[in-house]
């Protein structure tokens, strides 16, 4: 297990780390170091995250940080579930998506609105060796989160689901599905309610899975939902809540991605600092021209700035104070920087920046789902917008 600081008592100071918490950052580093990176490369080729690798993300505690002991959880805080997004995405962002969707979405929403049976009979797998997925978006629901077409219908002691739920990561080795539907589509969103879906349940199905440009070892799928019967000790909070779980734990969902960017942003410009200091032009390492050491200046800027913000975010998050602008110009900022890193790491390694054989063509590919999911740049603007002008 990797050791976690404890999430109580008063948060530190914006740039500070504690010793738990620097303790925390090193040992996830090691391992996406040591243990993740020597896969990258196949994994990303193959569209398949190595199961050994799964199993050691559960055996570490990184599949569920902020789950309580009790619960077989590391107790821990959810600014370590950001530090350890971070330092897996900064070797293979696919890791860091697999390790934020199970802490920050789904562990996150079953901590907050779960009765005390639901807790006990999902957390501890969800914290020990079962994948959890946060199932929302559709074909014709993207940024308009709640047009969602699947219905929940009642029928006694069970609610039989009908619909299609698309691009759903971690489908393909999900167990246990945070799922949402409408009970009321004349109510509109206040219909929506939130399901727990366990994968065997009889017409439930995990169908297509995405050929991706990015984030490929993370598996993307379509669900299929066909006269699904679902318990009704299963409803996640209030029936006709769905819509607050959804809102608020997207919330959070965003401080999440911003910390994937960062990962993203400084693996790419680690390769390209690294590149430039050995490569040789003129006589001279290309690090020495002030025309390549100017743009990577200003990026390594960017990156903690962006870092900043995240963990800013974070901090109110866990302090129990108001975050959610703080996490909209956080996701914002920090995906529309990374973007800018990757392709300035691809333009520091020139001709070979496209090819296979250069980390930063895979940083590339995987930055630009940033600025789409979990929220689009323009919904993000719109949030601190209506924050200024409220």
């Amino acid at each position: 297990m990797i050791a976690t600081a404890s999430s109580t008592g008063a948060a530190p100071a914006l740039t500070h780390l504690n010793e738990e918490e620097r303790m925390f950052r090193a040992q996830v580093r090691q391992f996406a170091r040591e243990q993740v990176a020597p896969y990258v490369r196949e994994m990303d080729e193959h569209s398949k995250f190595r199961p050994e690798l799964l199993k050691q993300l559960f055996d570490l505690g990184l599949m569920g940080i902020e789950v309580p002991e009790e619960h077989g959880g590391q107790a821990g805080s959810f600014f370590q579930c950001v530090l350890a997004v971070e330092e897996l995405s900064a070797v293979d962002a696919s890791a860091g998506v697999i390790v934020d969707v199970q802490n920050t979405l789904v562990n996150n929403a079953f901590i907050r609105w779960a009765t005390e049976e639901q807790k006990r009979r999902y957390l501890p797998r969800l914290a020990t060796d079962q994948v959890g997925c946060y199932a929302l978006s559709e074909a014709g629901s993207g940024s308009d989160a709640f047009a969602m077409a699947a219905t929940a219908t009642e029928d006694g002691d069970y609610y039989v689901l009908n619909g299609r739920k698309l691009w759903i990561s971690n489908a393909a080795e999900g167990q246990i599905f945070l799922l949402f539907a409408n009970v009321n589509p004349a109510a509109g969103y206040k219909g929506v309610t939130a399901f727990l879906v366990e994968r065997s349940y009889p017409g439930f199905q995990v169908g297509k899975k995405e050929d991706k440009l990015g984030l490929r070892a993370s598996s993307t799928c379509e669900l299929l939902l066909d006269g699904c019967r679902v318990p009704r000790a299963n409803v996640l909070g209030e029936v006709g809540k769905g819509y607050k779980i959804a809102i608020e734990t997207l919330n959070e969902g965003r401080i999440g991605i911003g910390a994937q960017m960062i990962g993203i942003a400084r693996g790419a410009h680690d390769a390209a600092v690294a590149y430039a200091k050995q490569r040789k032009q003129f006589g001279k390492t290309i690090g020495e021209f002030q025309g390549v050491q100017f743009p990577l200046a200003e990026m390594a800027t960017e990156i903690e700035a962006a870092r900043l913000l995240v963990y800013n975010a974070a901090r109110l998050r866990d302090a129990g104070q108001p975050f959610v602008t703080e996490a909209a110009m956080a996701k914002y900022f920090s995906s529309v920087m990374a973007e800018k890193a990757a392709s300035l790491a691809i333009e520091t390694f020139g001709g070979i920046g496209i090819t296979k054989e250069c980390p930063a063509e895979k940083f590339y590919r995987d930055v630009k789902i940033g600025r789409i999911y979990e929220g689009t740049s323009n919904m993000q603007l719109m949030t601190i917008g209506k924050k200024l002008f409220s």
